[in-house]
């Protein structure tokens, strides 16, 4: 039983991140091109409107890829996680159903006008396509992560006699006070992505002297949205997120810190150190004392409680994984924040095209907002442990008891292979089009 059920999480592990490099920079990038587009009217200079179309591509072979990817991911519900969907499929089915006849629908359609349609429906209308296609992606990710955030703080529901979850208060799903701070603290880390990849993608223009004009715009507009969105990740969306967990998942929170024992006159915040569950403590940690008791309640002296206030079997199942990956989220975010700040400045005094050392940061930078998205969300989704719906129901309860963990094994290395060769393909024809750049890009 133990090996099916590492199994089913690793196959799932692997599809979601391979998924979510995709959607991570098509919902943050959509908005960026409406910015583009939106410009484009209001100033009729042609590059706005060229770098609209150049990025809309891109979305486009993002957007296919997510959708490759994401329908297996459905499928497991029904094969690795059968039990799962039984018991809680009259909640999450909901917003999932709705995530794909609204959310996806709209982007889809109006992704197609916006490539093709240009010249039959004129300027505005174009825009509105573009508007529409950012409206889709963001309504798609508020609808996964309303189900998402049910998994993590159910509300409004009933369970039946026969074990099964039903919704009893559809407007507490939306209204759910783990959704709107989760919701926020992703769309703005997508932004984070999209900006860093189209400065990315700018400053390597400028250090090869192509397309000079296209690499200015796009280091400009990528650090701008950068900088807001890196702060705004960190506070007051960050902060949200981190005071949800500890109202909520106080075990988690301890986990996530690095805290097995509690103390008396205020926590320390650890900026490094190793879990040593042996132990039970942190090893080579380097802390500053009382911040995390400021951070989280406001006052210095403020008790957050260790592990050792919680029973061991709802302890997450994979402590170190979740400080790490927690910890490597907010490390990243931190140098993103530096790295835009400083750009900001450079770019507000006028040398950021020609600091050449700023612009080979901010390209080499452009992998790691990937990075910390995935940790991101493994932080999330390793806090959840061991439970499937926090609280009530259990990962092991959740598994499909038919499906072998060799069946299980054999899909996940078969994913793996055909994942590969995607990926590949994918990044051979985003080459392609950024080698061409924005000056020829016809639609």
């Amino acid at each position: 039983m133990e090996d099916m059920l590492f199994y089913d999480r690793m196959q799932f592990a692997f599809t979601i991140t391979f998924h979510y490099l995709f959607p991570q920079l098509t919902m943050g990038l959509s908005l960026m091109i409406v910015y583009f587009k939106w410009k484009f009217l209001r100033t009729q200079v042609e590059s706005y409107n060229n770098a609209a179309k150049f990025w809309m591509k891109i979305f486009a072979l993002n957007f296919a890829m997510g959708v490759v990817t994401g329908i297996p991911m459905e499928f497991q519900f029904g094969t690795n996680w059968a039990k799962f969907s039984e018991l809680t499929g009259g909640i999450i089915g909901q917003t999932l159903a709705m995530e794909g006849m609204f959310s996806f629908f709209l982007e889809s359609s109006f992704l197609g006008l916006f490539l093709f349609g240009e010249k039959l429906m004129g300027q505005k209308l174009h825009f509105l396509t573009g508007f529409l296609v950012f409206l889709g992606s963001w309504a798609s990710g508020f609808l996964i992560i309303a189900t998402h955030s049910w998994m993590q703080n159910p509300v409004g529901y009933e369970i039946l006699e026969n074990g099964k979850f039903v919704l009893n208060n559809f407007s507490a799903l939306f209204g759910n006070p783990w959704l709107w701070p989760s919701y926020l603290h992703n769309q703005l880390a997508s932004v984070v992505t999209s900006s860093f990849v189209v400065a990315g993608i700018g400053a390597f223009y400028l250090l090869n002297n192509k397309h000079s004009e296209y690499g200015k715009l796009f280091v400009k507009t990528g650090v701008v949205f950068g900088l807001v969105s890196s702060v705004l990740v960190a506070f007051p969306t960050g902060d949200w997120t981190a005071k949800n967990v500890v109202k909520h998942q106080p075990v988690t929170f301890a986990a996530m810190e690095g805290i097995f024992e509690t103390e008396d006159g205020g926590s320390e915040i650890v900026l490094i150190g190793q879990p040593d569950m042996e132990n039970k403590k942190l090893d080579n940690k380097i802390a500053v004392p009382n911040i995390l008791s400021f951070l989280t309640y406001q006052k210095w002296d403020a008790q957050i409680k260790g592990l050792n206030e919680f029973d061991e079997e709802n302890y997450p199942t994979n402590i170190p994984g979740l400080y790490y990956g927690y910890h490597i989220m907010v490390g990243l975010g931190t140098i993103f924040i530096a790295l835009m700040i400083l750009a900001g400045v450079l770019l507000w005094r006028k040398k950021l095209y020609k600091t050449k050392w700023v612009l080979w940061a901010i390209m080499f930078m452009l992998p790691f907002p990937y990075i910390a998205n995935t940790t991101g969300w493994y932080t999330a989704e390793l806090g959840r442990q061991p439970w499937l719906v926090y609280n009530l129901l259990r990962t092991s309860e959740g598994a499909s008891p038919t499906v072998s963990s060799g069946n299980t094994l054999f899909t996940l290395l078969g994913f793996v292979g055909l994942y590969l060769l995607l990926g590949m393909l994918f990044l051979i024809l985003v080459g392609k089009i950024i080698k061409k750049g924005p000056e020829i890009v016809k639609l």
